[in-house]
């Protein structure tokens, strides 16, 4: 590292830890084209640039990050983390899924469970369920057209013995009981994390998610959401699906009070439901 990129990089890290992020990210901005090598700086530039929108920016200094020796193993979990939430914002959730699920096969870490929870639910809403009637008419279609080469191919060639009977082929999974399987997995996870930590709000929260938005139970919902809030009270998202409980109840005054707090105590990131723009339309839509 330069001196220059070293003396840039401590100034962005602090104003970083400052809460001073627009100006740390213009700093990081400097000591990256200047050399910055240190990786806890490294990673703290990809978390402002991932807020900041700027997805394919961390993806490919995360991807340079990876060859650091001086990355530990906490900041490798991080790197994982950091990278997954930037695919899944650029359409490759499936990516980020693979990767996270290789790290956590290496054992268990409350980031991972937290950050694949999360695209877990993103992936299994009923909205990202695949068309499985087109896809098996799809597959139907093609093995008749291969049967129907295999016929003509028949009809051309000579054979001097019928073969043997062939050993019966044992049906392969459907599409929906392929999906259905990795589905029933992914909430094992997410209730696996519960396990993991009882008192992480980020995995209560998944859970509440998972129950709300892909099994679309919103009663059953509601009890991980408040335990949640009760662990942590500034959290996004628990705030915005306890929110609409309150719109629910016809209660516009204490939807609008969570509303608010989102906006004054949240930091959003790319692994929110919710992002600034949709809690402002909210506030907006509550207090006309």
């Amino acid at each position: 590292m330069s001196l220059k990129g070293m003396m840039t990089g401590r100034k962005a890290y602090k104003a970083h830890g400052n809460g001073n992020y627009a100006e740390a990210l213009k700093l990081y901005d400097e000591a990256w084209t200047e050399g910055m090598d240190n990786p806890r700086w490294i990673l703290g530039y990809t978390v402002l640039l991932l807020r900041d929108g700027q997805y394919a920016k961390a993806r490919e200094i995360l991807v340079k990050l990876q060859k650091n020796p001086a990355l530990t193993p906490d900041m490798k979990n991080q790197l994982f983390i950091n990278y997954a939430a930037a695919v899944f914002r650029m359409g490759e959730t499936d990516k980020g899924i693979r990767l996270l699920e290789r790290q956590h096969a290496q054992g268990p870490a409350g980031l991972i469970y937290q950050t694949l929870g999360y695209l877990y639910i993103e992936k299994y809403v009923p909205e990202n369920t695949p068309d499985f009637d087109a896809i098996e008419a799809a597959a139907k279609q093609e093995a008749e057209a291969a049967k129907a080469v295999a016929s003509e191919a028949g009809d051309t060639e000579s054979t001097e013995a019928a073969p043997a009977e062939a050993e019966p082929v044992a049906p392969q999974s459907s599409a929906r009981e392929e999906w259905q399987k990795a589905k029933d997995k992914a909430e094992a996870f997410i209730r696996e994390s519960i396990d993991y930590d009882d008192e992480d709000s980020v995995c209560l929260d998944n859970m509440g998610q998972w129950v709300y938005r892909v099994l679309g139970d919103h009663d059953g919902a509601k009890e991980w959401f408040e335990k949640a809030l009760k662990i942590k009270p500034s959290q996004i998202d628990t705030l915005w699906f306890l929110s609409r409980y309150d719109l629910d109840k016809g209660d516009s005054k204490a939807a609008l009070q969570k509303i608010e707090a989102i906006l004054e105590n949240g930091r959003f990131s790319p692994l929110n439901y919710v992002d600034r723009k949709m809690a402002e339309d909210e506030l907006a839509r509550l207090k006309a």
